[in-house]
């Protein structure tokens, strides 16, 4: 079974940064991608940002150049550095990761942004 475990949400102001960060358990957590998703009240969830198990990163337009994904095998965790953060960054967001054919989602972490 694969657990994962969001921190670093909070409340900040526009232009603010945070970076959120995903643990997970288990032995294939280097051998998978992992995803970052964001759902906003009345609004559909998102991808916010993705990284593979080599490194490849992908950015939803709406982040690039704000936002960056890393990863750190040694401790089973994958960061989310948001920069520049704006009202409209306001979300849950979670991360998430496919073994086996099956996703598992993290229980999530609230980032407002305050105008």
């Amino acid at each position: 079974q694969v657990q994962l475990v969001e921190s670093g949400g909070g409340l900040v102001q526009d232009g603010g940064s945070l970076r959120l960060s995903c643990v997970g358990s288990g032995s294939t957590f280097s051998r998978n991608a992992i995803g970052w998703y964001r759902q906003a009240t009345g609004k559909q969830r998102e991808l916010v940002a993705r990284i593979s198990q080599t490194g490849t990163m992908d950015y939803a337009d709406s982040v690039k150049g704000r936002f960056t994904i890393s990863r750190d095998n040694a401790v089973n965790t994958v960061y989310l550095h948001m920069n520049s953060l704006k009202p409209e960054d306001t979300a849950v967001y979670c991360c998430r990761t496919v073994v086996a054919g099956r996703p598992y989602w993290g229980q999530g972490t609230q980032v407002t942004v305050s105008s």
